[in-house]
């Protein structure tokens, strides 16, 4: 089958082609056009069926970054559907599966560069001082209301056993 990225992000000829996390087969070749990068891959195994409705993304995996096609399958298929498949016929078009020579939209995904850039986005937000005197605010103005809650609870309760008094009061003074 042939997948298109906007980018290569990594892949080069040989990189693994995961399903679910099991390696099902490998890129086979790479070709840069002008709007797209066109990857060809090629699965191991004939009894492999690749969901139409799939997702298709680059992942960068290991100590060493490798780049990987990692496929999923976002529709569940029933077994029935799964009978009398053969990716390389013409009735293959009709099917839900991907066939012999059919192009799909890849997608990046997991990218550590983007990792990098979002933790230290996220390390400089925290080095704001505005952001720590706003924190302050609301954890001194959140303590504040609470103790307000408290002295209205206990006001409540005494008022509430008050009246549990006169009440008790007033009808043990009528039997």
């Amino acid at each position: 089958m042939f997948i298109l990225f906007n980018n290569a992000y990594g892949l080069k000829e040989g990189s693994e082609v995961l399903m679910r996390g099991i390696n099902i087969g490998y890129v086979d070749a790479i070709r840069i056009k002008y709007d797209y990068v066109l990857i060809k891959v090629n699965i191991n195994v004939s009894y492999i069926l690749i969901p139409k409705n799939s997702l298709v993304e680059t992942s960068q995996t290991g100590l060493l970054n490798d780049t990987v096609i990692d496929i999923t399958p976002l529709d569940s298929i029933m077994s029935h559907d799964i009978r009398k498949v053969d990716v390389f016929s013409k009735s293959c078009i009709k099917s839900k599966f991907i066939c012999n020579y059919d192009y799909i939209q890849g997608e990046r995904g997991l990218n550590y560069d983007d990792l990098v850039r979002a933790a230290t986005r996220i390390s400089q937000r925290f080095d704001d001082p505005d952001l720590f005197n706003l924190l302050y605010l609301f954890l001194c103005n959140t303590y504040n209301a609470s103790s307000e809650l408290i002295i209205i609870t206990r006001n409540i309760v005494n008022k509430t056993a008050l009246f549990y008094d006169y009440l008790h009061k007033f009808l043990l003074n009528q039997i």
